[in-house]
């Protein structure tokens, strides 16, 4: 195997989420039931297809020019005469100018030049694998693909435009952005008569639905503790961004499995008598892959609190769109088509077509796969969602006076008023008039007639008094 079809093969395995085979939900639990299938492509069919294709071609173009050489030496023994050709295949002088001759020694030098220029198998699997690489590895950025169209070396990237007189672009406007926030739950899990539970005591969290800078979970392996009576291990963890001292230490790739991996070794050096074997014993999966339980849910706490991404609206054209500029731009070698000479200018035109025409049929299957895990993330995106409960915020002014008893009952209701807007139906100021009632309800509705622009949160009312309350109105919708 070249180095150039190992670095794409890493390359796919990362774009298939291979580095995520121990997570078993959403969309994981999706690609580790197909993980066999996609391996099998990368590693077998996928090189298989790519060495088949080479070879016909480079055989191919081969075969059909010694068949044809063949053809033309029998005819110029049979016209010239047996003499006109020695025991070489060198044609006689007096017969160069002749069509036969002409047409033998043009087949001569396609000959010739396949021996000496025509295509190395191995030097064109390295060039297409690094195309492949290239091409991939460009539009691909911590998980996503990247939804930036290119337009040409210099002028890098192109907006889609058709003429509009005003016209809205921003990078990811073919793209679902999907936050899905952190949680941050305590998470644990038994070893033997162990229990060892992560949680976060401390995070730096983003402003707003903003992606910013990465954020990394730290454990606080100084801070664990061995609690004996619960026989339960404690690890707490707190979640930032890496300053440059975390990056120097531990590298700036993958930089939370380097974490993981340190907290891993030297957990025991911040512990006592503690029975970690349990902890630490290897747990087997799939293959010859291996880890231990503690690295196991220490991967799968980490991942699955960030796992914010983009959707693709429509993968498939955006990547052959852009498949076909990168060949176009990057692959097709124009200069090769100023040479005067016919024989170099038709093997170059032969050699590059079928580069091409197998680059884009590899880069077709990959595109295909990737679409495939990519729509499925999208239909479940825009799948309709279920109403578990729905409830209205209505202004006092729309709701008739004969509610104003049962609301001022609620107490929920006040409390929230009171802490929103400071109210106190009790109080007397220049801007209302003593309150006539005696109790408390009674001045509570009183207080409702006086102050119309309150809202009222049916959430905090039973499910009988809000069907009365909305089927009040004869047109909820407009009302409110």
């Amino acid at each position: 195997m070249s180095e150039h079809q190992a670095r794409f093969q890493a390359l796919l395995r990362e774009l298939f989420q291979f580095d995520s085979a121990d997570l078993d939900f959403g969309i994981y639990r999706i690609m580790n039931h197909k993980r066999t299938v996609i391996e099998r492509y990368i590693a077998e069919d996928l090189p298989t297809l790519i060495e088949d294709e080479l070879s016909q071609g480079a055989l191919l173009e081969q075969s059909v020019i010694a068949r044809q050489l063949g053809e033309v030496q029998k005819e110029i023994r049979e016209v010239l005469g047996r003499n006109a050709l020695d025991s070489d295949g060198n044609l006689q002088q007096a017969f160069n100018e002749t069509p036969l001759g002409e047409r033998y020694l043009g087949l001569k030098r396609r000959q010739e030049w396949h021996v000496a220029h025509g295509p190395d198998i191995d030097a064109a699997q390295a060039t297409l694998y690094q195309h492949l690489y290239g091409f991939f590895s460009r539009y691909y950025d911590d998980g996503d693909i990247v939804s930036k169209r290119r337009y040409s070396r210099r002028e890098r990237y192109a907006i889609p435009y058709n003429g509009e007189e005003v016209h809205l672009h921003w990078a990811n406007k073919d793209q679902y952005y999907v936050k899905t926030g952190e949680h941050f739950r305590d998470y644990a899990f038994k070893a033997g008569n162990v229990t060892v539970r992560f949680a976060v005591v401390d995070a730096d969290m983003e402003q707003s639905n903003v992606k910013g800078e990465k954020r990394y979970f730290f454990p606080r392996l100084a801070e664990a503790e061995w609690r004996d009576e619960a026989r339960e291990l404690h690890v707490p963890f707190e979640f930032r961004p890496a300053t440059s001292a975390d990056k120097a230490k531990n590298g700036q790739n993958h930089l939370q499995e380097a974490l993981i991996a340190q907290a891993e070794e030297t957990l025991p050096n911040h512990l006592d008598d503690v029975p970690l074997a349990a902890v630490t014993a290897e747990r087997h999966r799939s293959g010859d892959n291996a880890v231990t339980l503690f690295e196991y849910h220490m991967r799968r706490y980490t991942r699955r609190n960030t796992t914010d991404f983009f959707i693709h609206k429509d993968l498939k054209g955006f990547l052959s769109r852009e498949f076909d500029f990168y060949l176009k731009n990057e692959v097709l070698n124009i200069d090769g088509v100023e040479t005067t000479d016919p024989i170099t200018a038709e093997g170059w035109a032969r050699g590059w077509f079928q580069m091409l025409q197998l680059m884009k049929m590899a880069a077709g299957q990959v595109i295909d796969f990737l679409s495939q895990v990519e729509t499925f993330q999208k239909t479940i995106w825009e799948k309709r969602k279920f109403v578990t409960d729905a409830q209205y915020c209505i202004s006092l002014r729309l709701i008739d006076a004969r509610f104003h008893a049962e609301i001022a009952k609620c107490d929920a209701q006040w409390e929230e008023w009171k802490r929103l807007f400071a109210i106190d139906e009790a109080e007397t100021t220049l801007f209302n008039h003593a309150r006539s009632a005696k109790n408390k309800i009674a001045k509570r509705v009183e207080f409702l007639a006086d102050h119309p622009s309150l809202v009222l949160d049916t959430a905090h009312f039973e499910p009988s008094f809000v069907d009365d309350l909305l089927g009040s109105f004869e047109n909820l919708d407009d009302a409110t």
